[in-house]
């Protein structure tokens, strides 16, 4: 059927929201059953997973088992990984890397033939799958989308983006799409007995981040507007190298460097990573980003060091890194590249099960905006890319043996905190209360002001796509808050240990999330609300 902006017929059975990996290999799964595919940019275009360098991580390689994989993914997840659900994303990795290779994704291979695998931070094999160093996910997207152009059941509609989730009696009957170059052209309803969404991540909420703008939490907003459970929204993981060259998003400098062997070090040029953790540059993710922070909060800088690992080597092993290092007049060769934290993955998202469906009847979601309980509280490096086409093969097979789900309780709305005294705010003002106030290091008093701000904009603004953002950062602030220890990539620096009576996931609703906006406002005590079971 390939790519058409036509809206102008009557049901679509099953919708697919968002055009980056899970959307995509969801699509291509469930052919040749009737799917569309709406994608408010050109496919791949607005999606994380088509910028992500690293690769896939499976257990294809020699001595490497998916029990140990699963290990590493629990280790890493500050007590709250889901085991069960690590190890089954692990077992199917070998199935799912299969399915890429005969999509036409072309994985490295070593001289034998074989799938060459890297090793990354926490790791305890080498275990990543890479396309040319650092070209995983451009591949990966550019693959799946010529096979989903190629395919006639699927319905390609760009261009458009998702405005709101439409229920009927507790159950999905469509979305409310629009335009995404005229925000003042008229809505377009579109009904379906399916949705499953596959919109990504909300680093764009953050104003130094490496996602794309369309990462903005939108898929997040419209499942919790339509009363759906929320997961773990508080736990944000910020890549700790991404290169400040004054881009937004900024470009990434992927974690396989260190795994390369380059250093970080400070302006003066001591690797200040060894005194804070054993793995030094391979500590799990968290720990980096925190080091990378002081170091630039001290006045010391921040920087990776690849002139003795890599030197003249570098534009060969990792093009994509070279490239936006040369661009802004950086030769990585030869000098250290500027780096700081940026808002990179999160771990939370809207609640799924194992077959990747929502507290919603006809609602799934796949990739980066579910949460699925194999993450935890901070992500394994390179587990992002396998569990998007993990989920989105379960997904389709869910979707193809169904006829009908039992309908989910329906969550009723409640009155929103409102303060008129606050200005209003506009994006960027959001996305800057979110680094400064909801960012690597947070307290209570900084959450609750940035809770106030959310607040008042998700009831006050008439902006629909600011009123999106400032739903899903109101899940995260409030989260965040409410969790009163640190854990993982959540740092909280009034309750800097973890607390064992909280090793649980959070499962929360934007309601439980504008009640406690409302205490907040209302100055009720920190002490009197507590962490969703």
């Amino acid at each position: 059927m390939g790519s058409t902006n036509d809206l102008t017929h009557g049901l679509d059975d099953i919708v697919i929201v968002g055009g980056g990996l899970a959307g995509l290999f969801c699509a291509l799964k469930l052919a040749p059953c009737p799917v569309t595919v709406i994608s408010a940019a050109p496919l791949g275009e607005g999606a994380s997973s088509a910028w992500a360098q690293a690769g896939i991580a499976a257990a294809v390689g020699e001595g490497d088992t998916p029990e140990s994989h699963a290990a590493d993914t629990v280790a890493v997840g500050g007590g709250i990984v889901d085991e069960a659900v690590a190890l089954g994303l692990a077992r199917e990795a070998g199935a799912r890397i299969h399915d890429l290779l005969q999509y036409g994704v072309p994985f490295d291979r070593d001289l034998e033939g074989k799938l060459a695998v890297g090793r990354e931070a926490a790791h305890s094999a080498r275990r990543i799958v890479h396309v040319r160093g650092d070209m995983a996910g451009k591949a990966i997207i550019a693959a799946l989308t010529e096979a989903v152009r190629q395919t006639p059941s699927i319905r390609v509609i760009e261009g458009y983006v998702a405005e709101t989730l439409l229920t009927d009696h507790g159950r999905v009957s469509g979305l409310q799409v629009r335009n995404a170059a005229d925000a003042t052209a008229t809505p377009v309803t579109i009904a379906a007995r399916a949705v499953v969404l596959a919109t990504g991540g909300i680093g764009h909420l953050y104003a130094v981040t490496t996602n794309p703008p369309e990462a903005s939490g939108l898929g997040l907003a419209l499942a919790a507007r339509a009363g759906a459970i929320v997961a773990d929204p508080e736990f944000i993981q910020f890549h700790p190298t991404a290169i400040m060259v004054g881009r937004d998003p900024a470009p990434l400098a992927t974690e396989a460097l260190r795994g390369e062997g380059v250093t970080l070090i400070n302006a003066k040029g001591e690797r200040f990573m060894l005194a804070l953790n054993p793995l030094a540059e391979l500590a799990p993710r968290d720990i980096v980003a925190r080091g990378v922070f002081a170091e630039i909060a001290a006045g010391r800088g921040a920087f990776l060091d690849a002139t003795a690992a890599l030197g003249a080597k570098f534009a060969e092993k990792f093009p994509t890194v070279y490239a936006s290092c040369r661009a802004a007049g950086i030769d990585p060769a030869t000098q250290p590249i500027p780096v700081a934290p940026a808002a990179h993955y999160h771990m939370g998202g809207i609640a799924v099960d194992p077959r990747g469906r929502t507290s919603i009847d006809g609602l799934w979601a796949g990739g980066e905006v579910s949460s699925t309980g194999a993450h935890g509280a901070n992500r394994l490096a390179s587990n992002s890319l396998l569990e998007a086409v993990v989920y989105a093969a379960r997904i389709a097979e869910d979707i193809n043996g169904i006829t009908s789900a039992s309908p989910a309780p329906s969550i009723g709305e409640q009155p929103v905190p409102r303060n008129y005294a606050m200005p209003p705010l506009t994006e960027a003002n959001l996305r800057n209360m979110m680094s400064s106030h909801v960012g690597v290091i947070r307290d209570g008093e900084r959450l609750a002001e940035a809770i106030r701000s959310f607040a008042s904009i998700e009831q006050n603004t008439g902006n629909i796509a600011l009123r999106n953002m400032a739903t899903t950062a109101l899940l995260v602030a409030t989260a965040a808050w409410s969790r009163q220890e640190s854990r993982g990539a959540h740092y909280r620096s009034d309750y800097p240990d973890e607390n064992p009576l909280l090793a649980k996931r959070t499962m929360t609703t934007l309601a439980e999330a504008r009640k406690i906006a409302a205490a907040i406002s209302q100055g009720k005590p920190a002490n009197t609300l507590s962490l969703s079971a």
